[in-house]
This record gives structure tokens, sequence and C-alpha cells, in this order.
């Protein structure tokens, strides 16, 4: 296996990359007109005064440059490991100079994910909701419709997002295009609405409306998709997202000074309709309304694959417990995974079903995504600190944007009671998994004991001269989680030489380190006894698909090429090709079970049992790694951490 390269190229620019961009990046912030305006509204009971809709929209258009254009885009984009993006990617970056940084990745992630399972049924359900407009449609018709939608599009995901943003991204530029043109035609009818561009208006709502923090929670709707913009990354190229957001933020501006210059024209009235719909002709309700139902279905595809990407990085990193990852084509960046998807799905359509109507969503809608946007930042900061070496700049972003983000969440924290509580359950849960997995690790690490092979060079050289036991396998490979040369734990070698005595030709070892670079492909050979015994160390971006045993057979098809692994051909054998005729492989997999003799405190025991219970419903280790199962030999073996207690028996006579 030649070593690959770390450095990801930037993905092309053409129509067809933009288009992409735009099916896959923005269905989530490019949706917000659907409904941040009505949920302005809502904070005066649907009453329309100037004030309320000019002070609004200019929080709307300033949020959109603070937030989004200026942190995200400007700032945290070049913030990327090696093309990859997401609150994790960021993490890595950092991480070296920052351990505690790893308290904030672990946060943050958590709560974008909570915040995904939200995402999908506001804005669905929002969309539809609009075809009552036209027809009369009964709650639970509505209802079936929307799970409906839903159930479609998270069947779809094991396309590849490749393919779902090939075709979205035509009706996502048709859907940007529909949102400036409604605003165009009115904005003209009322041109005093360009007023609101000034922040002025948005400065003296929050300082005057006694309803501020309400309103102040309904306006940060608008860029809560601005952090799946980020995960997105590796999906689609800086470059994309860079020329697209120009386009993307003039049609959303120019939509919601649109439905600003309609409301100001009904001053003192109260609004029932969402103004978002009542700005279109009365010609265009109808293929308006099912443009913008199908546009919200896209709407959930940006935090879909924004999770897929950061579960793949968030396991790789050892954050969070082994799943199955599938590469639906050979793209760079494109991910799914069956359980994750099962997982959103199952949590939409429940989500959908508990709330039913879309400004009960809304109530709930943001406070999650508020958190990991202030995690964001915190990483940010030291991201500027350490990498880009601007101590400046790290004060400026962790002060400017952090004061941003934490009233936001203070805002956002008064819909806690209405709803909220629910997307934070959701989080805790993610991020008490997180926790039990990475603390799990740590106390196996505390406890892990590891010997030197070099020191059982006799036994090896025993066992393999010993006729009397049958050959086990001619290669025989060990999993082992030390990355230190020569060293394995002793649970290996017990297995070996005690357990069931397996003898073997060829005896391998392998590490898998994850590097922070996502698509590194590098290994070491350290050779224990020459021709018997080797120790394989492989260095496998968080990236890369690890398919151990492909891995290690082009390894010992190069050591043989070097003359390093020396294997003879029998008569028999019908290839005499002897790089491809390496002989026959058994993988032994350690499945541990936590002994009752382990000495542990109650709460370090139910973590590790958690973990170990964890580890049993997941992806099983052969399938992570990629080993063939007919090759694969799972052996149990006990976890003893502490030392044993000591029991005194009394014999009787």
């Amino acid at each position: 296996m030649k070593e690959g390269k770390s450095i990801m190229k930037s993905k092309k620019v053409s129509i067809a990359s933009l288009l992409v961009a735009l099916g896959i990046v923005y269905g989530d912030i490019g949706t917000s007109p659907l409904y941040v305006m009505n949920s302005i509204l809502s904070t005066n009971k649907g009453q329309v005064s100037t004030d309320l809709v000019l002070g609004g929209i200019s929080l709307v258009i300033w949020t959109l440059t603070l937030q989004t254009t200026i942190k995200y885009v400007i700032l945290t984009l070049k913030a990327d490991n090696n093309g990859e993006g997401g609150i994790f990617s960021l993490y890595t970056l950092v991480r070296k100079r920052a351990k505690w940084a790893i308290v904030p990745a672990v946060i943050g992630g958590a709560s974008l994910l909570a915040d995904g399972m939200i995402t999908p049924p506001v804005t669905v359900t929002s969309s539809v909701e609009g075809l009552q407009m036209i027809f009369p449609l009964s709650l639970n018709m509505i209802l079936i419709i929307v799970v409906s939608i839903l159930i479609l599009l998270f069947s779809f995901q094991n396309c590849g997002t490749m393919k779902i943003g090939k075709l979205f991204g035509p009706i996502m530029f048709l859907w940007f295009s529909m949102l400036a043109i409604l605003g165009i035609s009115q904005i003209i009818n009322n041109p005093q609405i360009i007023k609101a561009i000034n922040p002025y208006y948005g400065i003296k709502l929050l300082i005057e409306n006694p309803k501020s923090t309400y309103i102040l929670g309904a306006v940060f709707l608008c860029t809560t998709g601005a952090e799946a913009l980020y995960s997105d990354l590796g999906h689609c190229g800086r470059k994309n997202i860079y020329y697209t957001w120009f386009f993307v933020k003039v049609c959303l501006i120019l939509n919601y000074l649109g439905q600003g210059a309609w409301l100001m024209l009904r001053e003192g009235d109260v609004v029932i309709n969402n103004p978002f719909f009542s700005i279109m002709p009365k010609w265009f309700i109808v293929p308006g309304v099912i443009i913008a139902t199908i546009a919200s279905i896209i709407a959930s595809q940006a935090l879909i694959s924004g999770a897929f990407s950061l579960i793949s990085e968030a396991i790789k990193l050892n954050l969070f417990p082994r799943l199955l990852i599938k590469y639906p084509n050979e793209e760079k960046g494109q991910i799914y995974i069956p359980v994750i998807n099962f997982t959103l799905g199952i949590g939409c359509i429940l989500l959908v079903l508990y709330f039913k109507k879309s400004e009960n969503m809304e109530a709930a809608y943001g406070l999650a995504i508020t958190v990991t946007m202030l995690m964001t930042t915190i990483l940010l900061s030291q991201y500027e600190k350490y990498n880009n070496r601007k101590a400046t700049r790290s004060v400026l972003v962790l002060i400017v944007f952090g004061i941003i983000e934490l009233s936001f969440l203070y805002a956002n924290l008064s819909k806690f009671f209405r709803g909220g509580y629910i997307t934070v359950l959701i989080g805790f849960i993610i991020m008490f998994v997180m926790y039990s997995w990475v603390y799990g690790l740590k106390i196996k690490e505390r406890y892990n004991h590891f010997t030197k092979l070099s020191k059982y060079k006799d036994r090896f050289k025993s066992i393999i001269e010993d006729t009397t036991l049958p050959l086990y396998s001619t290669h025989l490979v060990y999993l082992t989680q030390t990355s230190t040369r020569g060293y394995i734990e002793d649970n290996i070698l017990y297995s070996i030489f005690n357990k069931s005595p397996k003898r073997a030709k060829f005896y391998w070892f392998v590490n898998v380190r994850v590097t922070d670079e996502p698509y590194t492909m590098s290994y070491k050979v350290h050779t224990i006894i020459p021709n018997q015994i080797f120790k394989i160390e492989f260095e496998l971006g968080f990236k890369v698909n690890q398919t151990v045993n492909i891995f290690l057979r082009e390894v010992i098809e190069e050591l043989i090429s070097t003359e390093e692994l020396k294997i003879t051909l029998k008569e028999y054998m019908i290839d005499n090709n002897l790089e491809k005729n390496v002989g026959d492989f058994k993988f032994v997999l350690l499945e541990e079970n936590l002994s009752n003799e382990s000495n542990l405190s109650k709460w370090d025991s139910f973590i590790i049992g958690f973990k170990i219970l964890i580890k049993k419903i997941t992806v099983s280790p052969a399938k992570r790694f990629g080993i063939d199962t007919s090759i694969v030999e799972v052996e149990k073996v006990p976890i003893i951490i502490g030392k044993r207690k000591k029991v005194k028996l009394t014999r009787i006579k």
C-alpha cells in the first residue's frame, strides 16, 4: 500500500458543482423565509407595526451578515481540515494544543445532531401547511402528507449526496430565484422597506420593545442552517460555497424585504396567514406552494448529510461508537450511515406526531443549534490563536461572536418549556453516549497491560515448531490497540499461548491509528522475528474506509516482493503467482466482557458496562474494519480492571 496524499484537492468550480452546492448546503437556511417573519409577528400576536417589521428585518439582515457571512463563510470555512469541515474537523485542528477542546466539540456535535431531528419536521410541516390556503386539509391529512414525505426523503439517502445534489440543485436554483422575484415585486410597491438595511432599526427594536427576548429568538431562525453549511464543506468544496452564498444571500434578503414591504402596508392589522404565501399573486399560489413544499423537503438534506459527516468524523476520532459507514460512490466526502439515517428518520416522524403543528415546532427550534454555534466560536478562537497565530483575532472572535450567540442563547432559553426541552433531551442523550465511549476508553487505558513481544521470542519459536498442535492458520492476525513499537496487550498473548494454543506460520499484530488528516493512507512494518512475527501500524485518515484485510494483503504482497517475507509455494497450487498466493488468513477478534472480579467504582463499572452494551448492538469489529467474516474467529475475554479482591476461605476438615 503506497502512502496516500493527505491533502485533498479543492473541488473544481463548474455550473454542475454550483448546482450541487445549492442542492446540498442551503436547504435549511434557504427555506427560513417560510417561517421567520411569521415567527416574528407571533411575538406581537400577529399584529403588524412598522417598528416591529423594520426592526425585525434589520435584525435578520445583520444576523445573516455577521453570523453566516462573516463568521461561517469568511472565517470558519477557512478552518478546514484538508477540505473537510464541521465542528469535529475544527476540533482535530486544535486538539493537540488545547486538550480541553474535546468538551466544546462533544457538546457542539451532540447539539447539532439534536437540532438535525427538528429541522426536517419544521421545514416540511410549515410548507405543507401552506396547502391549506388552497385545499381544506384537516390536521390529520397534513400529518399523513408530512410523514409520507419524510419517509420518502430518508429512503433516498443511500443514493449518496452527489446524486441527491444533482437532482435537488436545479430545484433550489428555481426556489431562490422565486424568492428574489417575489421580494422585488413587493419592494416596488413599498420602497420604504429598504430602510431596514440600517442596523439602527434593529437596535432600536431590541432596546424599546419589552418582548425583545422573544423577537431575538424568532430572528435567530434565519441563520440556523449556517452550521450545516460548514459541516457540508467536504461534500461541495469551499469555492462552490463561496460563489453560491452571494447569490443565496441576495435572494434571501430580497424576500425578507418583500414580506416586510407587504406587511408595512397593513399597519395595525392582525395577519393570520403566513406572510410568505400572502405576498404571492393569487394565480401563483398553487405552483408557489408546490415549489415551497419541494424546497422544504430539500431543506432537510443539509442537516442529514451534515449529520453523516459529523458522525463519521466522531467515529474515526474515537468520540462515538463504531457504526457501519457506506460510500455510495467514488467521490470523496460522499458517505451514508444506515443506522444514523434510520434513527434520524424515526426521530423526525415521532417529533411530527408529537408537535403536530409547525408553530409548535418553531417554539422548540433553534435552542440546540445556538449551543453548537457557541461551541464552534470557542474552537474557532483557538484555531485563530494556535493555527493562524493571530491572538488579536482570536480574542475578537471570542468576544464578538460570543456576545452575539450568548444573546441568542438567552433569547432561545424562553423556548425550553415550549418544546425546546425535547431537543435538549436528545442532545443530552447523544452527549452521554459520547461521554461513555470516551471515558470508557480512558478507564481501559488506565488499567491496560502491554508486554514487549521480543520477550516471547522463544515461546513463539516453540509453538511454531510444535507439530503436535494442528496448524491454526498460515497467517494469524490480531488487532492491537497500542501503537508502541513491539508491544501488544497481555490478553492477546494469553489467547495465543494459553486459552487455546494457536500455531501459525506467520503472526501479524495490526494497529490502526486514525490521523487528523482525512485521507492519509500509510503504514509501518516492525519485524519482531524475521519471516515469522510482524507488527503493522496503519495510519489512516478519519475519512478512509478501514478495509484492514485488503490493506494487510497488499502489505504482505509488498513484503514478498522485497524478500522481507518468504513463502514457499506448494506444487498443487493452481496459480504460481507468488504474490497472489500468500496463503490463508485467520483474524482473531477479542470480544470483551466485564468480569465480576473487577475492582471499579459503581460509576466506572456502569460506564464500562454501558460501553460494552453499545459495542454489542452496533457494528461488529469485523464489519468495521472491512474483514471477510469467513476468516474471523471471535474469542471472548474478560475485562479485569484493578486488583482482584483477596478472598479468605476457611478449610473444614
